[in-house]
Parts: structure tokens; sequence; C-alpha cells
């Protein structure tokens, strides 16, 4: 399940050490507010006996936002999606949104304008095409891969192989990278992360695909990397 939270920045620009920085904490935060233990075990050890974070959720994305070079400039008319495919997650994300007024964001506050459940169309299984609205993530040996780098469709392969496997779905099979966008790199608690957001195809099971919408792409989902459009 995944949520468009609807916002309106208070700050005309994000500092970039705010753009994916401080996404972590707002989403343990959403659901500490309902359930601490569960957020905690969820951030401590990840979920059920997997490393893996079943979370996903984007940075703030706004229209209409001023171009300025170098600047990440902010609008009255932002979002940010939230999601997990794990209902006991994301009923706990979506009962603290409802709750509250504004998101504080690093040192921007968001003020939230409503927010929209997006329920998915069915899809039968098979070929699938899907385009990440924030880079993705995907490493090798502590070395950061982009698209048509050796090893970069093996190990986001992998990632998706286990993520199935953490929600008990076949995995994915004939990945292939169709298109890229140019390499993003962004601070997070002090260290890289590099990037680039991806079109993939993939012949996948329709529930894997519904699950993959709600959680994200690569690594790092929980710092809004990977998030499927």
């Amino acid at each position: 399940m995944r949520v468009r939270v609807d916002v309106a920045a208070d700050v005309p620009s994000l500092r970039w050490e705010d753009v994916h920085g401080p996404a972590r904490a707002v989403v343990y935060g959403l659901l500490g507010s309902q359930d601490a233990g569960l957020a905690r075990s969820l951030h401590d050890e990840g979920w059920r006996g997997h490393g893996l974070r079943p979370l996903g959720l984007t940075s703030p994305q706004f229209k209409g936002a001023p171009r300025k070079n170098g600047v990440y400039t902010t609008s009255r008319d932002g979002s940010v999606w939230f999601g997990s495919p794990v209902p006991e997650i994301a009923s706990l994300l979506i009962t603290s949104l409802a709750s509250r007024a504004e998101i504080v964001w690093g040192a921007a506050r968001l003020k939230m304008r409503g927010f929209t459940l997006d329920v998915d169309v069915p899809q039968p299984s098979g070929p699938v095409v899907l385009d990440t609205m924030t880079p993705v993530i995907v490493k090798r040996e502590s070395r950061y891969l982009l698209p048509g780098d050796p090893f970069f469709v093996e190990r986001l392969q992998h990632n998706l192989v286990h993520k199935a496997d953490v929600l008990g779905l076949p995995a994915p099979e004939g990945l292939q990278v169709l298109e890229a966008g140019p390499r993003r790199r962004f601070t997070v608690r002090g260290a890289p992360r590099i990037g680039a957001r991806v079109r993939v195809a993939m012949e996948a099971d329709a529930r894997f695909v519904k699950a993959l919408r709600s959680w994200g792409l690569g690594l790092d989902t929980v710092q809004g990397f990977g998030w499927v459009r």
C-alpha cells in the first residue's frame, strides 16, 4: 500500500543534505508514534529475521519550483510518497499521517494539504516495465554502481531476489535496464549516496510488482531512494 502526501514547504529551498537525509528519521518517527516497539525492532533488526526493512518513501518532490542552478527549490505544490508492502506497517504509516498537520523534514516544515491512497489496478503476471522517481542505489564491495557499470544488473537482481524472499513471493527474471537518468550524488548522515533513476523491464509475479511499488528498487529505500513512479 502506498500513499501520496500533498505538502507545502515553509522555506524556498531545502539544504542538499536535507533532500534525502531526514527520510529515515521521518518514517521511523511516523511508525514510532503508533507502535514504538515495532519501529525499534524494524530499525534494529529488520523484518522478521530478515535484514531488509520493507519500507519506501520519496524525498520531497515539488511542482512548479523555480529553477536555480545548484539549489533544491521548493513550492507550495509538493508531495512525499510513503509505502510498505506489509499491511501491518502500511496501516501504521497511514494512521500516523492522518493525525498530523505537518511533517518536519530537516530544517523545513512541510504543511500537509491532504493525502491520497494509491490503489493499484490489478495486472497479470508477466513482462512489466517500471520507472523510478528517485535514484536507485546499488553497491558492490562498498562501491556504488551506476546503470551501465559491470555488475549493476547482477546486484540489482540480487536485491530483488532478496526482497521476494522476504515477502515469500516468486523472484523476478530477465531484468534489463532500458533507460537511465544522470548520475546523482547526495549526502546522507555525512556519507555519499550515488545513483541514478532507471527504467527497467522484467518478468515478474503481479503480487511482487505491487509490492515493489510500495517498497522500491535497490538499497536505502528508507532514505527515499528507488521509489517506483
